[in-house]
């Protein structure tokens, strides 16, 4: 694979009201602290790209994760030449094709058309390059946007910009900036620099101005080219320096090459071979967009010692950081394909990670740029979790299981940290109606129970073992047997009334009780003796052939993911979104692999592709990208913290995966045409393999595993030790 077959706008074609991935087209190097868009619109909120869009108004340096948690430390460079009726980006915008336009996550090229500029972008770690070759006999110059505050002076002598941005969604330093340094390879025309004010150019105003223009000439005659540098940092304006000052030795291409190199090295961890190139392309854009997130926050110093601005205590301190993290989508694909890929840096990111826990007192849940302490749970314990049974970040697990019983344990004054009603979780077994999304926030405790007492196992603590696996069935107290539900109930322990199964919302986290009832991801054989093995299996094929009907009730209107689901017709299983992504799986536990094999090949054939509508539903910081990645690999981490994959089917004839010990995994697909929809037979290196499941340990040792597929499914007894892990041992 090469990075240059690699389209940005994957999953970019959407809107307020209905998603195809909500992505955005990030030019960046991988989880660089900086991503570059072009930017089309800026009447359009969040959603300041579009595909379909004819426009370019600039490259916009963004950190915007998702459309729905919004931007910070962002501003806009945009080459022009001649002047502007007016400073606003309606006046200083411009046309371009699409269609010959370049959007790689290593490059950005685009014509405007008006100017007659060809713009490009190389982004770097902590910056970027631009290069505007211009062709009109006009003044040339940079102009730089900002929203909100903006502060901008020059230096003459050393023929640089500085400032800083501030501006952002949320965040608990009130003056959060980020400072940048720009530099040109030619002399500015200070003529035709400055802000502009009444017909003229006050090139160093000296002051904050809110929703800023600032306009950079160039001197020079036509044609030219122009080379900008760009670098940034959330320290200050003399680290920015230090930022551009090692990156100075690098030209454009030199950077753009770098990038490429950056970008290759990831994207061929994993070579596919298939004869449907069309499956092959949709996997390395998903593969792509698991490299994004979350994303650098700390710098080198002088020294080469890692920093980060601690925005709680509002000064710099030593180590790792890392933003743009939702860890309640995350953790369920994006964490346990790092653990196969690249252990080492998934150790970096949980040193990060620690930072917030010792800088905030709780571990993170929703970072952007700090804590946001959006959706239910705690399941950055799952992170932790599945690196501790991996082997990975093993000397930082002491710390960490002290941090995740803090959360589970008390409860924060503010409400970002921690747990949401975790006193009462504690007293009662469950979380009360009287907390929004209870029935999520009690099933997504008990599963973080689970993960405590599987890290407490690598650590050799069979208390806290014992302890928190006994709490982790906990979600047994809100199981309604006679409906065959999780619902909530009051502190008096009585289930709420009226109860309807399709109501989306109030109790329920981004679904209705049909998506959210299955979320018991430790215990699915304990979940199945509540039901009755017969009843668990029924209400599981009952979930499939359900209508995707859905009641707006909890929220008062129909939420993008409802309509989403409805969409997709996907039965009540709502693939379009995080909560559903193991249901298809879950017929293994019944003992149906055949139901789980036919699902998987309809979801991964249907709602998946590698255009601009690529996905069913948000993508979500590399989630839904993950799922697609291991559904079509054959195996799926049902339970992140128990070492296990559950198999599925593969989609592709050949796969090579590199593994970080130097080992590599081959994995063959016989019978891989459309028709052949169930699973005959698996082999590792010409052994049977007659298990549901395989390991992690398992996987990394490298070898062959071949799947034969067949028209129809193999009828077999399944024994007990075949079934994928769960803490209860119920047949």
């Amino acid at each position: 694979m090469d990075v240059t077959q690699i389209d940005t706008r994957h999953g970019t074609n959407n809107q307020h009201s209905y998603s195809n991935g909500n992505t955005l087209p990030y030019t960046s190097v991988p989880w660089g602290m900086n991503h570059f868009v072009p930017q089309t619109t800026n009447n359009n909120g969040s959603w300041f790209f579009h595909p379909n869009d004819h426009t370019f108004q600039g490259f916009r340096l963004t950190h915007q994760p998702s459309p729905w948690m919004g931007d910070f430390s962002h501003f806009l460079l945009t080459p022009i030449s001649g002047p502007l009726a007016n400073y606003d980006l309606f006046f200083a915008q411009s046309s371009y094709r699409p269609n010959e336009a370049i959007f790689s996550p290593h490059y950005l090229k685009i014509k405007q058309l008006r100017y007659q500029i060809t713009s490009e972008l190389a982004p770097s770690t902590y910056g970027a390059k631009i290069r505007a070759s211009y062709e009109k006999n006009e003044n040339h110059a940079l102009l730089f946007s900002a929203e909100n505050i903006s502060y901008i002076e020059v230096d003459e002598q050393e023929n640089r910009i500085l400032g800083y941005v501030q501006n952002f969604a949320g965040c608990a330093d009130k003056e959060f900036k980020m400072h940048f340094i720009l530099e040109a390879n030619c002399p500015f025309d200070l003529a035709n620099t400055g802000h502009p004010k009444d017909g003229a150019f006050i090139l160093n105003p000296n002051q904050q101005i809110e929703n800023q223009f600032f306009q950079i000439g160039f001197v020079g005659t036509t044609p030219k080219t122009v080379e900008i540098s760009l670098a940034t940092s959330f320290i200050s304006p003399e680290q920015a320096k230090l930022n551009l000052e090692r990156q100075a030795h690098m030209d454009f291409s030199a950077t753009k090459k770098k990038a490429f190199e950056k970008w290759n090295a990831y994207l061929n961890k994993i070579q596919v071979s298939d004869s449907d190139a069309s499956k092959v392309a949709t996997f390395y854009h998903c593969l792509y967009r698991t490299a994004l997130f979350p994303q650098r926050f700390y710098e080198y110093d002088e020294n080469q010692n890692p920093i980060h601005y601690n925005t709680t205590a509002r000064k710099v301190a030593p180590g790792r950081l890392y933003t743009n993290n939702g860890f309640w989508d995350t953790y369920k694909t994006v964490f346990p394909l790092y653990s196969l890929l690249i252990p080492d840096e998934y150790e970096k990111m949980l040193t990060g990670f620690l930072n917030s826990y010792r800088e905030t007192g709780y571990l993170p849940k929703w970072l952007s740029p700090d804590e946001r302490g959006l959706m239910p749970g705690t399941l950055i314990d799952a992170v932790v979790a599945d690196a501790a049974v991996k082997g990975i970040g093993t000397s930082l697990m002491t710390e960490f299981q002290e941090a995740m019983l803090k959360a589970a344990t008390t409860q924060s004054d503010k409400e970002n940290y921690g747990r949401h009603g975790a006193l009462d979780y504690n007293k009662l077994g469950y979380v009360p109606a009287s907390y929004h999304e209870s029935v999520n926030h009690t099933l997504d405790y008990a599963y973080s129970d689970f993960c405590i007492s599987a890290v407490a196992k690598t650590l050799g603590n069979e208390t806290i073992q014992k302890e928190y696996e006994e709490r982790s069935k906990n979600y047994l107290h809100i199981f309604d047997k006679e409906t065959g539900f999780m619902r909530a109930k009051d502190k008096e322990g009585n289930f709420r009334t009226p109860f309807n199964p399709f109501s989306w919302g109030k109790d329920y986290a981004e679904g209705s009780a049909w998506q959210s009832s299955f979320a018991v991801f430790h215990d699915f054989l304990g979940l199945k003796e509540a039901y009755g093995s017969d009843l668990f299996l029924a209400k599981l094929t009952e979930l499939a052939n359900t209508p995707p009907n859905f009641d707006v009730s909890g929220y008062g209107y129909e939420i993008h993911e409802m309509s989403e689901m409805a969409m997709i017709d996907f039965g009540q299983i709502a693939l379009s979104n995080q909560p559903s992504f193991h249901l298809p799986y879950l017929f293994q536990y019944a003992k149906r692999p055949a139901y789980t094999e036919v699902l998987i090949k309809q979801a991964v054939n249907q709602f998946f592709n590698a255009g601009f509508d690529g996905y069913p539903g948000d993508e979500d910081n590399g989630s839904m990208s993950g799922w697609y990645i291991f559904s079509t690999l054959g195996f799926y981490p049902v339970t992140p913290g128990s070492g296990e994959y559950v198999f599925g089917i593969p989609a592709f004839e050949n796969v090579r995966i590199e593994l970080p010990n130097d080992k590599v995994l081959t994995l063959e697909t016989a019978n891989n045409t459309p028709a052949h929809q169930f699973v005959k037979a698996r082999s590792r290196d010409k052994e049977p393999i007659k298990s549901l499941f395989i390991t992690h340990s398992d996987l990394i040792r490298g070898g062959h595993l071949k799947t034969t597929l067949g028209l129809l499914p193999e009828e077999r007894e399944i024994a007990q030790e075949e079934l994928p892990f769960s803490l209860s041992e119920y047949e």
